[in-house]
């Protein structure tokens, strides 16, 4: 299996306490976990599955010093050469975060930010492609970038990845932009199209403070029973449940702050 340039294929979580958060996704989502330990024991990395298939990650978070470091959601795309990508990011004024490295055999990674700030990964698969179910209850559906210039951002995101973009006009929301990849010959367990993310202008709502940030959505088929079971389960309900014209979602939290989306589509209404 392979995972065509420019989608988002993989998204996994750090958090500082990797047993809590594996608890916390495997009673609301279902996902079984399978732990990865290094030679001497110490875990390194947990698989989430889904009806045997892989679907997500969890990684305890690095040392962050004196600073602590809140848990996170982070979003991979796939990139045909790692390498060439970072360096036309860097020349785009796009920030290099952690440079390409090897994980293991499965692939290269990097982490960068684009000019706004909003923090992204990219992922060369070697023998590890990427999640191996999407759309389904449960399962990575969406990403998207929150952003306070979707010009500037969709011409940045169209030079460095290729992307191309397709204006979907939201009522009362302003304008959307679906990042659409131009080859769609895919060989990937999708929806059949190359359609897995957009770029949304961040409201008058949103703090100065707060930069442009990449957000994860998994699917639902009960977006308020989900919201529910959330806070019973020690996460919070920032957003919603509420009705949008891409379906019914909800912005949510685990108990460490990790934020995330859930949606259920208009299909599965």
């Amino acid at each position: 299996m392979a995972y065509q340039h420019g989608l988002f294929a993989w998204a996994d979580i750090s958090t500082p306490d990797p047993a809590a958060a594996s608890a916390f996704y495997t009673a609301l989502f279902g996902w079984d976990a399978e732990e990865q330990h290094d030679p001497d024991g110490n875990h390194v990395y947990t698989m989430f599955k889904l009806d045997g298939k892989v679907v997500a990650g969890l990684g305890p978070q690095s040392d962050g010093g004196e600073q602590e470091m809140p848990a996170v959601w982070n979003a991979y795309i796939t990139v045909d050469d790692i390498n060439t990508v970072v360096d036309g990011w860097a020349l785009a004024r796009g920030k290099v975060v952690m440079p390409p490295m090897d994980v293991f055999d499965s692939g290269r990674m990097a982490v960068v930010a684009d000019p706004e700030g909003a923090i992204v990964a990219l992922w060369q698969a070697r023998e590890y492609a990427g999640a191996e179910v999407f759309n389904s209850a449960g399962a990575m559906t969406w990403n998207e970038l929150n952003t306070r210039d979707a010009a500037a951002a969709c011409e940045f995101y169209g030079k460095t990845l290729g992307w191309e973009f397709e204006l979907f006009p939201m009522e009362g929301a302003g304008d959307y932009w679906v990042i659409k990849i131009p080859d769609k010959s895919l060989e990937a367990p999708l929806s059949g199209d190359a359609y897995n993310g957009g770029i949304l202008t961040m409201s008058d709502d949103f703090p100065s403070e707060v930069p442009a940030y990449w957000s994860v959505y998994f699917t639902s088929v009960d977006v308020d029973a989900d919201a529910a079971k959330i806070a019973e389960l020690g996460g919070s309900v920032m957003t919603g449940p509420m009705d949008t014209p891409s379906g019914r979602i909800a912005v949510v939290a685990d108990p460490a702050g990790a934020i995330f989306n859930l949606i259920k589509p208009p299909s599965a209404q």
